[in-house]
């Protein structure tokens, strides 16, 4: 198991550009499955989910070309579906949660899809109802075997149907959504997600021969076709890597420009760190952050504590909620830190109290966060990561302690973020990966 050292207390300067985000990635990678046509896509990150999801498809027989370095050629023309009942196929599949999204293409190019109980972060309750419910109403029949924990989902024919999603689950909707394309008639997903990521696959859907209408809303229309074809896509920036910048900023007193970051998606992002009272320019398509001695944080107009709550899309997506919490222990004010839509998230706070920040952990979804307005600065420790989100936390929370500092199981943290150590040592900081 590998871990990170971290002298911390160094202040940080330069400019970094932010990889393709993951989330999209996972979707993007999982549409090749619709035809047997050539995809290009572009700005792919080269980080663990990906690169197991990218394995999991050449397995099941797509070929797959590196044109250069964050840009492939896919083309799923020979998929082995034999491959989907193997022992093989349940362990790799079952260690990716993305996995759960190559079901949709599946049942609507192939009639069946097979799928192990998928993994990933443990932050919480994460079911799959969204997933079967949608597609069992475009006509596919499913069977779950408790022993195996393995899905089996049939159909011999879509059709489509108007589905009300009983929640915007960004994965149920892109299941769904990419079963529909090719679904005989007219769908109709109702309390779709929104978020930028899932308008990226309805605009590479599109490109390939879709009619989706309504991207953007939480209504999408969706004629279906006969078939899809290739394209050419680009990945967006990853806004969650965006935002761990501006608190790593902020947290180290540093000056970071953030290159290229697609401002027009980040949403509400930028405005929430300003609440905490993080000064940051947009300049062009860039952040820039300037380094402040302190910040501090607003209060609601009629002056009772700020809460900052997560979301779906278009409010404040809960991927920043851990990087928000550790930028606010050394804030000057306080805040409760709202994590509505996972119950296990906020458990990573015990090692920022090791650290020497103020928190109270009031249950699972709540936290109040005493800022110290850096007069007490955090102090090194050694700690584990839990997840990919409080991973980069925790390193931030490093980088602006005083002392040493040890991360052990930093595969958590390589899952989401393409050679942090590197691009964050080349700013100035010191990071050394061991073991």
């Amino acid at each position: 198991m590998a871990s990170f050292e971290i002298h911390g207390g160094k202040p940080l300067k330069g400019e970094l550009t932010p990889q393709g985000a993951k989330n999209e990635a996972l979707q993007i990678l999982c549409a090749v499955l619709l035809t047997p046509d050539k995809i290009t896509i572009s700005n792919v990150p080269d980080i663990i989910d990906v690169n197991k999801l990218i394995n999991l498809l050449q397995v099941m027989g797509v070929q797959t070309e590196k044109v250069e370095k964050g840009t492939f050629i896919f083309q799923a023309k020979d998929i082995d579906l034999a491959y989907l009942e193997s022992e093989d196929f349940k362990k790799r599949a079952s260690a990716l949660r993305g996995s759960i999204m190559i079901v949709g293409p599946l049942l609507a190019r192939f009639g069946k899809g097979y799928i192990p109980k998928p993994g990933g972060d443990k932050i919480g309750r994460r079911r799959l109802d969204t997933h079967f419910e949608g597609l069992a109403k475009l006509g596919a029949n499913f069977n779950y075997d408790s022993g195996e924990h393995f899905y089996t989902i049939e159909s011999e024919k879509l059709k489509g149907a108007y589905i009300h999603l009983d929640e915007p689950s960004v994965t149920g909707t892109a299941n769904v959504l990419m079963a529909a394309v090719l679904a005989e008639g007219k769908t109709t997903i109702y309390n779709a997600a929104c978020e930028p990521y899932l308008q990226q696959l309805c605009k590479m859907l599109n490109s390939m021969g879709a009619k989706i209408e309504g991207i953007a809303s939480n209504m999408l229309t969706i004629e279906g076709v006969e078939k899809l074809g290739g394209c050419f896509h680009r990945l967006l920036p990853d806004m969650i890597e965006i935002g761990s910048f501006i608190g790593l900023a902020a947290m180290t007193k540093s000056e970071i420009t953030i290159k290229d970051v697609s401002w027009d998606n980040l949403g509400i992002i930028p405005n929430v760190f300003r609440k905490l009272g993080i000064k940051l320019e947009r300049r062009g398509d860039d952040i820039f952050v300037p380094a402040q001695d302190y910040y501090e944080i607003e209060t609601f107009i009629d002056g009772s504590l700020l809460t900052i709550a997560d979301g779906p899309w278009p409010l404040f997506t809960p991927d920043l909620l851990s990087i928000i919490l550790v930028v606010a222990t050394q804030a000057k004010g306080s805040v409760l830190i709202h994590q509505k839509m996972f119950e296990s998230r906020l458990f990573f706070v015990d090692k920022l109290i090791d650290m020497g920040a103020q928190i109270i952990l009031c249950d699972p979804h709540r936290a109040s966060v005493i800022g110290m307005n850096n007069e007490h600065t955090l102090k090194g420790i050694s700690m584990t990561s839990p997840d990919i989100r409080a991973g980069v936390s925790l390193l931030i929370a490093a980088l602006s302690a005083k002392g040493k500092s040890v991360i052990h199981n930093i595969e958590q943290i390589d899952r989401g973020y393409q050679d942090i150590d590197i691009r964050l040592n080349n700013l100035g900081a010191d990071i050394r990966r061991i073991g």
